[in-house]
């Protein structure tokens, strides 16, 4: 194991043990953004601090996966008539594959874990805000403007995976699903079913959020700036932002800003074939590539292997897809994937890889823990490359997949054989649908929203490199959604179910028992 593998390591262990007295600090947090007098002086420390808090541990990669076409039911029966007879890790994950009312608790993946979480996080933003006020009427808010700049962006973003989480995909300003309610103070009770508005009206709230904040936030002074919304992560999630808001102008704009004209992506080349160091290099906090990590209480990892898996078509569109050129699974092929070789299912290590912190290893208690790669230069890369698609960019389009497939290439030896012909031959080749890509109703979700034939191709391409590029992180299951793409998931021995453009299971429900009650506790214990 290199040195720079072992610091990553041991820093990452650091964190851990940080993290395992988040209960007690936050609690501390709480009582310094609560208490505070009126005339005691909030200061810039107490300020980063109480950001330390201001990002979710709650992790939406399950969920995503579960509701989306990068897993199977291994129960159920293969084209050959086999199948297997697995229990689910968890019983939460039966109801999220079969897109269904969740209604078993679980303290890890749950819809009310995420919807708790990311509003908890919310709610320690504003509590930043409002000390950021507080010294701005004193006249000494011109040094934590940063911070007030950070503080917006992360509110932002908690509301922007709120939204596509339990609300429809973004259609058009015309659009009348529901939105979420957006917290813009620090209330102790938030009303579910009243003030959630629309999507577009969520959309330009976040939207308002994300332009004050960037024309503030900075590189400050944390610990771990990777932990952190900075200038790249940030105008990386507004490259993404506007990716789904279709302002495709913006989103190059702000691309161009992260990736500047050298972008820096992962290295694969000498990576070791072993499980601990591809999760260490996957997230290393050294990687110039990554631009926000995000610690996670999550069983990811547990996912694997059991009645749900990454096999048959799901394995075939995703960690085995080759594509148009043959790059894309040579990163992952024997070298990469697998922490088993079980018919049922393998899983890519570095993003599904766990971490766990003992708290009594003596009786193997403690907290298993996923980082998620929030957003990365390869991922803000292919939001330019679909951006420059719907602007007609064709060229430069395929000159950012020729760039993200030349990242990939474990084989500097063997050129990219990618071309733009290779590209329309194969997603017009009707014996790829339905594996490698499917069709789309973008025109059946808003008039506005034609994708040329010229264009078609080249988006089936963009998609499943994000398929590829996001495996594990949920993020395929929100292009399927903004898409209109619709999905088939076989369940058990008999059932078929079909998740239909509009169906309005798209939208995952908002908890039970926060509908039941009206309204969800957001205190900070």
């Amino acid at each position: 194991m290199s040195t720079s593998m072992k610091k990553s390591i041991y820093l990452f262990l650091a964190i851990l043990i940080a993290l395992s007295s988040c209960n007690d600090s936050l609690e501390d947090s709480l009582d310094l953004s609560e208490q505070k007098s009126e005339t005691e002086t909030v200061t810039k420390d107490e300020l980063l601090r109480l950001l330390s808090y201001a990002y979710s541990g709650a992790n939406y990669g399950v969920l995503g996966e579960l509701s989306s076409d990068n897993l199977i039911d291994n129960n159920s029966p293969h084209e050959n008539g086999s199948f297997f007879d697995l229990s689910a890790y968890d019983p939460i994950h039966d109801e999220m594959f079969a897109w269904g009312p969740i209604v078993t608790d679980s303290d890890y993946d749950s819809p009310s874990l995420i919807w708790e979480q990311f509003y908890r996080s919310i709610s320690m933003c504003n509590h930043v805000l409002n000390g950021i006020e507080k010294l701005e009427t004193e006249g000494k808010g011109n040094d934590v403007q940063g911070l007030k700049g950070e503080a917006l962006i992360s509110r932002a973003y908690h509301h922007f995976i709120l939204v596509n989480i339990f609300s429809h995909a973004y259609k058009d300003a015309n659009q009348t699903d529901l939105g979420i309610p957006y917290l813009t103070q620090t209330e102790i009770e938030l009303t579910v079913n009243e003030n959630r508005g629309t999507v577009p009206g969520t959309y330009l709230k976040i939207e308002n959020d994300l332009v004050a904040g960037l024309e503030l936030i900075g590189n400050l002074n944390h610990a771990q700036e990777k932990y952190h919304f900075n200038k790249r992560s940030a105008h990386a999630f507004a490259a993404r932002f506007y990716l789904f808001k279709r302002n495709y102008e913006k989103v190059i704009e702000h691309a161009d800003i992260v990736l500047g004209t050298n972008p820096s992506f992962r290295n694969w080349d000498g990576i070791e074939p072993s499980f601990e160091t591809q999760v260490i290099w996957w997230t290393d906090i050294n990687s110039n590539n990554n631009l926000l990590l995000l610690p996670t209480h999550s069983l990811l990892s547990r996912l694997f292997g059991t009645r749900y898996g990454c096999s048959r078509d799901a394995r075939s569109g995703s960690l085995n897809a080759n594509g148009p050129s043959n790059t894309l699974s040579r990163c992952f092929q024997g070298k990469l994937w697998y922490r088993n070789s079980r018919e049922y299912g393998v899983f890519f290590c570095g993003s599904a890889g766990e971490f766990f912190e003992y708290t009594n290893k003596i009786n193997n208690m403690g907290y298993p823990y996923n980082v998620r790669v929030e957003f990365s230069s390869e991922e803000t890369l292919l939001c330019r490359a679909e951006a420059r698609i719907h602007l007609g960019q064709i060229d430069e389009a395929f000159e950012d997949f020729l760039t993200f497939e030349e990242a990939r290439n474990t084989y500097p030896y063997n050129p990219v054989n990618l071309t733009k012909e290779g590209i329309v031959n194969y997603f017009t080749n009707e014996n790829n649908l339905g594996v490698m890509y499917k069709h789309l109703n973008t025109q059946n979700m808003s008039s506005s929203w034609i994708v040329s034939s010229e264009k078609l191709p080249f988006i089936h391409c963009l998609l499943l490199y994000r398929r590829v590029e996001t495996i594990h992180n949920g993020m395929r299951f929100f292009d399927i959604k903004r898409y209109g793409i619709e999905i088939t998931h076989r369940i058990g021995q008999s059932t078929v179910d079909v998740l239909t453009w509009n169906d309005p299971r798209r939208a995952i429900q908002i908890p039970a028992e926060v509908i039941s009650a009206k309204v969800v506790e957001i205190r900070i214990p």
